[in-house]
């Protein structure tokens, strides 16, 4: 089992998110959600995530120094919320006669303050201790949580009750997929159940991913001929190339793979607990012993991974590491639902932002990694500048 360890997420989430399931329940509510996220789903998402990664690079200026997760957080959230309720972007339809874009806005928006406070001391604080969610008034940390939390349930009821009365079966957003979805005995979710797997997709899919690529895009400046070999690489695709080719670049796949080894954005995986005795490498566990195999000690050895510090995407290049060496999304019925969506998106959005902008640190100093909630994030923020923005005729010339 893992869902019931996993207790301290339940405020948030919900009873019946696919992290605090275990058993058949797990399974079943996997098997509804897994067709989301494979197949010809990638081909749809591909336009969405380097439209929203334009729009977003947008605002950045030349010779004028960014924090860069904020930048990132803005693409993956607009990512995620774009393929879970497939809304236009704001901008491209009247807000004030779409209700549907109005909300999502109002979503978006709840949902990254929400973010902020559950990813802090306090909102950890707040799932350990039950007494810290009771609700003392608005600016108690209690009733903050409480009204937040409330506010995004009425939108993503409303949302779920507003696409039951008006199913399009020619949808191919993740909400749709799911109020379609059946199960073996042909029953599909309740409305309570979807609340907690969409909760649980805008949450964990975009703060991880939105991590990932400010490190990768730390590590790709900070080493020179790293940038120099991506670069070839994309050049080489041409102006516009197809989402999949891009995918399919093994040098900038490279660069994700050894991005999430060196500082795994969870270092640890959910805990397993034990249903029966059990011995790991001579060690003998009793039943409902609880066992976290560690993400970053794993990726770490050096046996596996010769001068494991090193950032060296060549590593992924040399050798295919078995998913008992290399497990950044977990592993077995665990592993990472949006696994193959995540490294969809951060393998687009790089190749977007690096063929569209020349960007240099803005410092030489070191970044270390901290917690960032149950999450691993770089300590004091990287700061990058644009020193040129890239336009669409000049991508597929030669690196001058």
């Amino acid at each position: 089992d893992s869902g019931r360890g996993n207790w301290l997420l339940r405020p948030t989430l919900g009873d019946n998110s696919l992290l605090l399931l275990d058993g058949e329940q797990h399974q079943r509510q996997r098997q509804l959600i897994m067709p989301s996220f494979h197949g010809e789903r990638m081909r749809t998402y591909g336009g969405i995530i380097r439209q929203i990664t334009d729009r977003v690079t947008q605002q950045w200026e030349v010779n004028k120094p960014f924090s860069v997760r904020p930048f990132m957080q803005e693409i993956s959230l607009r990512v995620i919320m774009q393929a879970v309720f497939g809304l236009a972007e704001s901008g491209e339809t009247d807000q004030a006669e779409n209700p549907q874009l109005d909300r999502s806005e109002r979503l978006k928006a709840t949902l990254d303050d929400f973010l902020k406070l559950i990813a802090s001391r306090l909102g950890f604080a707040i799932g350990i201790f039950p007494w810290m969610r009771a609700d003392l008034g608005a600016w108690s940390p209690g009733g903050r949580f409480n009204r937040m939390k409330q506010e995004i349930d009425e939108m993503l009821y409303a949302e779920i009750r507003a696409r039951r009365a008006n199913f399009d079966p020619g949808r191919s957003d993740i909400l749709s997929m799911l109020l379609a979805a059946r199960d073996e005995a042909g029953q599909s979710m309740t409305d309570e159940e979807l609340r907690d797997e969409l909760i649980t997709l805008l949450l964990a899919g975009h703060e991880t991913t939105a991590t990932a690529l400010s490190w990768a895009l730390y590590w790709i400046h900070k080493l020179p001929h790293i940038r120099e070999t991506v670069m070839a690489e994309l050049q080489a695709l041409g102006s516009d190339p197809d989402p999949m080719s891009i995918a399919r670049a093994p040098y900038l796949s490279a660069i994700c793979s050894e991005t999430l080894r060196i500082y795994p954005v969870a270092i640890i995986t959910e805990a397993r607990i034990a249903k029966a005795p059990i011995q790991v490498m001579g060690h003998s566990f009793d039943t409902e012993a609880m066992l976290v195999p560690c993400i970053y000690l794993i990726h770490q050895r050096e046996d596996l991974y010769p001068n494991p510090r090193q950032f060296k995407p060549e590593r992924f290049l040399e050798r295919q590491y078995s998913p008992y060496e290399y497990l950044p999304f977990g592993g077995s019925n665990r592993r990472c639902i949006g696994a193959a969506f995540a490294l969809f998106e951060m393998k687009l959005a790089l190749a977007h932002i690096l063929t569209h902008a020349h960007l240099a640190l803005t410092s030489d100093r070191p970044i270390k990694p901290v917690r960032r909630g149950v999450t691993v994030a770089p300590k004091g923020g990287i700061n990058l500048v644009m020193t040129e923005r890239i336009l669409e005729q000049a991508i597929a010339a030669p690196i001058g």
